[in-house]
């Protein structure tokens, strides 16, 4: 009977472990993402089927939003726009995010860099401490520390003058922090939701998909977008050294970009739909500049993220400058920057010399070998973890956001990035780049290429996976 059981177990064992292999064959994905699935089913069938149920099915065939709801969201930022001739040389970039992504192209906009945690802190809570209306807020963390603290009881005394305050936070980036933190801002009147709610034992795959944008609009008149979460080590640097990143303050139109992204977003959450002329007030324009607010994510046909970076690379005529905490591309970005270096564009990586993800680092390094063979020089920053996410192109051209180069951002999570075109604007952060390789150990070719066959080995075999990281 035991032989008969253990038999009829191994009968439907086998045929799960097949029928999952075929749905992942026939999901039609990119080979890349493919072959690491089928390897870790084939490998380790038991474990690869926790880990698939998790993390790997494809679900950008759903909607979290309606068409119908983000074209009524999306209309109101309509209203605040004029038409103006869009500049000549990005006219094709700027349409394809456009129709993609319904990115309206806003004027007139000031952003303000900050590049250290403790100033984007203090200005964040000098202008919550003058809002009047309303104030959005959405993080992917979001502790239960001294920083976090401050920001809570900033918004607390807000509510307390009758200012409306709403806040989302992923549910997986904040899973260390204690139910009552959250608590006890609903308590005072804030509302506050947690992003793709994931409750054991209704655990589903949408564990894998996280919302990993930084976004704050207040009284629809300033916003802040970037890097930067609400945390500690943002703020005062971690263990081993600075923390490195960029955020931005935006005054003008673009603020309203970002407010149809949280509005986009809450209305996906909370299925409340929030709509009026004070969440979009008229702004002035403070500079000549355009900027797209780009709300990538998982679900739908198009990785707009990924397909508008090589875009812009692969058109660039003098540098393409990059910073990113993560190098996991897919084929088609990796080759548009190896082949903007063999045309002899300017073409600059900076990276982490240590990250906060060894497994990643890895595998982040076994793309540098084509790419410094390509003309790429690559930067390593060393006074502590670079998690700065900056393009910089040619003269006129920034994207700066939340997104980093990898497959996570391009694939799995809910990303925002402006697209700047503004030529002050990249002139500015084209020294912020300078002044941080100025820190930074320029690798060379004879020093890379005789590291370890050991450490070869290592990033190769990661590299396998980088798909599902």
């Amino acid at each position: 009977m035991q032989e008969i059981l253990t038999s009829i177990f191994l009968v439907i064992y086998t045929l799960t472990i097949i029928g999952v292999v075929l749905v992942v064959i026939t999901d039609n994905r990119n080979p890349l993402k493919t072959v690491p699935w089928i390897i870790v089913l084939m490998l380790a069938p038991g474990v690869g089927l926790v880990f698939y149920f998790f993390f790997g099915q494809n679900l950008s065939k759903l909607r979290i939003i309606s068409h119908r709801t983000r074209k009524r969201i999306t209309m109101q930022l309509e209203e605040v726009e004029t038409e103006t001739d869009l500049p000549a040389n990005y006219k094709p970039l700027i349409r394809l995010l456009a129709n993609t992504n319904h990115s309206v192209p806003l004027y007139g906009s000031r952003l303000t860099p900050y590049v250290d945690g403790r100033e984007k802190m203090e200005a964040l809570l000098e202008e919550i401490s003058r809002a009047r209306h309303h104030i959005h807020l959405q993080y992917y963390i979001f502790c239960d520390d001294k920083t976090g603290r401050s920001l809570r009881d900033a918004l607390i005394r807000k509510v307390r003058e009758g200012v409306q305050v709403r806040i989302l936070y992923d549910d997986m980036g904040c899973h260390g922090v204690k139910r009552s933190f959250f608590d006890e801002m609903r308590r005072e009147g804030i509302e506050v939701y947690s992003f793709l709610h994931v409750k054991f034992p209704l655990l589903t795959s949408k564990f894998n998909y996280r919302n990993h944008r930084k976004i704050v609009v207040i009284d629809g008149r300033v916003g802040f977008m970037g890097g930067m979460n609400i945390a500690d080590r943002y703020v005062y640097g971690s263990g081993w050294g600075t923390w490195r990143d960029t955020h931005f303050r935006v005054e003008g139109r673009g603020v309203a970009g970002l407010q149809v992204a949280f509005l986009s977003d809450w209305s996906a959450t909370t299925r409340c739909n929030i709509t009026g002329a004070e969440y979009f007030p008229k702004s002035e324009a403070f500079t000549s500049g355009l900027m797209q607010v780009v709300a990538g994510g998982p679900f739908g046909k198009w990785r707009i993220l990924m397909q508008a970076d090589s875009f812009a690379i692969s058109r660039a005529q003098k540098r393409v400058w990059i910073q990113t905490p993560y190098y996991l591309p897919t084929d088609v970005l990796n080759s548009a920057i190896q082949e903007a270096a063999l045309a002899g564009v300017d073409v600059r990586l900076m990276l982490p010399a240590r990250s906060d993800v060894r497994t990643v680092n890895l595998a982040s390094h076994s793309y540098l070998d084509d790419m410094m063979q390509a003309g790429v020089k690559i930067l390593f920053y060393e006074p502590g973890f670079l998690h700065s996410k900056l393009l910089i192109i040619d003269d006129e051209l920034t994207v700066c956001g939340s997104a980093n180069m990898d497959f996570r951002s391009f694939e799995h999570n809910f990303e925002v990035n402006a697209y700047v075109y503004d030529r002050d604007f990249t002139g500015r952060m084209s020294r912020i780049y300078e002044e941080d390789a100025r820190h930074c150990h320029w690798v060379t070719p004879a020093e890379w290429f005789n590291r370890s066959r050991w450490r070869r080995w290592g990033e190769s075999f990661m590299r396998l996976f980088a798909p599902l990281m």
